[in-house]
C-alpha cells in the first residue's frame, strides 16, 4: 500500500533544501583515532563511525556510569546532594586523578559528584560506589546490570573510576548509549557536565573538557586516558535543535582529541539533518480490523518519528505501508500493527514498526461471528 508524502514532512525539506548542495556525496572525515562514534541523539541513528564496536580500555570514561547510577539514585530520592558521605581509606588513597578528599571526612554527594565529572576524582568515585552500594565491587555489579539493561552489549565494569584492569572493557558504540541515556533521562543533572571547573578542599581544577573552551555550543560530556588506552573524549554539542554526540578514543594528545571530535561533529551539522517525517499521532491510513466493535483503526506513530538523513537525500524518500494481516481485535493503543518500509533515494533505508493509535475491543458474539465467517470465505 503506497500513500503520499505528508505535508508535513514537505515543510521540513523546504526548510533544508537550501543546503542540500553541500552535502551531496562528502565522506567522513578520517580522525587520527583508534576508533570513533558519531550519533544524532533524538534518533540514535549512526552518522558516521570506524570500528565503533572494537573494545576498547574506557578509562575515566568509566565514570560515565558511575554518574549515571548516582543520578538514578537522586531521581529515586534514595540519596540527596546535601547528604555527607564519610570518606574511607580505601577511597582516601585512590591513585590518578582526585578530588583530594580527606579520610575520615565528610563530604556532601553533590560535591563528590562535581568531583566526578569536573575533576574526574578517582576517590570521589570509590566514596560514591560505597555509598551506593557499599562496596566497589558490589557496586560494579549494578553498573554491568546497568549497561546490559541499556543495551551495552560489548562493555564490563570492575570499578568505579576505570582504572586499568584486564577485565575493564568497552565500545565507542556503547558509550554512545550511555552518554545519550544520561542526557535524556537525567536533564536535571546534565548540565554539570559544562562546568568548567571546581574547588575543594582549597584547590581548583579546571575541567579537562577543552571543547568547552573552544565550542560554545559543546556542553559535555567527559574525557579519559590512560597510555593503553590513549587520550579520549565523549563530547556533546546542541545547534539549535539538534543534538548530537561524538566518542572518540585513541588518540595521542589532548589537543588532537579535541581537535578530532570538533571535526567529527561539525561533520555531523553540516551535512546532515534531522527531519520529523510525521507527528505523534499522525494518521497515515486506516487498516481494516477483524473481529472488533470498530472495523477499521488509525494508524501511525505514538510519538515524532524523527530521522537523521543527508541533507542531499532528505527529498528523495518513498514509503510503503504494510499491514498485519488479518487484524484481529482487541488492539491496545501503541501495539504494532504494521511496518513502514523507506527508501532513500532508491536504496532501501529501513523498516519501522507502525502502532494502533486507539483501542479496538472486542465485538459482540454476533459481530465475531460475522467476521469469522467472512474470514472464511475470503480465504476460500
Amino acid at each position: 500500500m503506497r500513500f503520499p508524502t505528508p505535508r508535513l514532512f514537505i515543510a521540513s525539506l523546504f526548510a533544508i533544501f537550501s543546503c542540500a548542495a553541500f552535502a551531496q556525496n562528502v565522506p567522513a572525515p578520517v580522525l587520527a583515532a583508534k576508533s570513533w562514534i558519531l550519533i544524532d541523539h533524538a534518533t540514535g541513528q549512526i552518522l558516521a563511525s570506524k570500528d565503533p564496536d572494537t573494545r576498547i580500555e574506557p578509562a575515566s570514561l568509566t565514570k560515565l556510569m558511575t554518574a549515571y547510577i548516582t543520578f538514578s539514585a537522586l531521581k529515586a530520592g534514595t540519596i540527596t546532594e546535601d547528604q555527607l558521605v564519610l570518606v574511607s581509606a580505601r577511597a582516601w588513597q585512590q591513585e590518578g586523578s582526585r578530588m583530594f578528599i580527606q579520610v575520615d571526612t565528610q563530604v556532601t554527594v553533590g560535591e563528590l559528584i562535581r568531583g566526578v565529572i569536573v575533576q574526574s576524582g578517582n576517590d570521589a568515585c570509590v566514596a560514591l560506589a560505597e555509598l551506593l552500594a557499599g562496596s566497589e565491587e558490589a557496586f560494579a555489579t549494578l553498573m554491568n546490570r546497568e549497561a546490559e539493561r541499556l543495551g551495552m552489549k560489548n562493555t564490563h565494569f570492575t570499578n568505579a573510576n576505570g582504572l586499568p584492569d584486564p577485565n575493564l572493557y568497552t565500545t565507542a558504540h556503547d558509550l554512545s548509549i550511555l552518554a545519550s541515556a544520561i542526557i535524556r533521562e537525567f536533564p536535571e543533572y546534565y548540565g554539570l557536565y559544562s562546568i568548567r571547573s571546581f574547588t575543594y578542599n582549597k584547590i581548583t581544577q579546571p575541567n579537562r573538557n577543552r571543547l568547552l573552551y573552544l565550542d560554545p555550543t559543546v556542553d559535555g560530556m567527559k574525557t579519559g586516558h590512560t597510555d593503553a588506552a590513549g587520550y579520549c573524549l565523549v563530547s556533546s554539542a546542541l545547534r539549535g535543535p539538534r543534538r548530537l554526540i561524538s566518542v572518540v578514543l585513541g588518540t595521542k594528545s589532548e589537543s588532537v582529541r579535541a581537535q578530532e571530535s570538533l571535526k567529527l561533529l561539525n561533520y555531523g551539522f553540516q551535512f546532515y539533518d534531522t527531519v520529523r517525517v510525521y507527528a505523534a499521532d499522525q494518521i497515515l491510513s486506516q487498516f481494516r480490523v477483524w473481529k472488533g466493535a470498530s472495523n477499521q483503526v488509525d494508524v501511525g506513530f505514538t510519538q515524532d518519528f524523527l530521522l537523521s538523513l543527508p541533507r542531499d537525500k532528505a527529498n528523495k524518500i518513498e514509503v510503503v505501508l504494510e499491514s498485519r494481516q488479518p487484524v484481529l481485535a482487541p488492539l491496545a493503543r501503541g501495539q504494532e500493527i504494521g511496518t513502514l518500509k523507506l527508501t532513500v533515494a532508491g536504496e532501501p533505508y529501513g523498516e519501522y514498526p507502525v502502532t494502533a493509535l486507539s483501542d479496538v475491543p472486542l465485538a459482540g458474539f454476533f459481530g465475531r461471528l460475522w467476521d469469522a465467517i467472512v474470514m472464511w470465505f475470503k480465504n476460500l
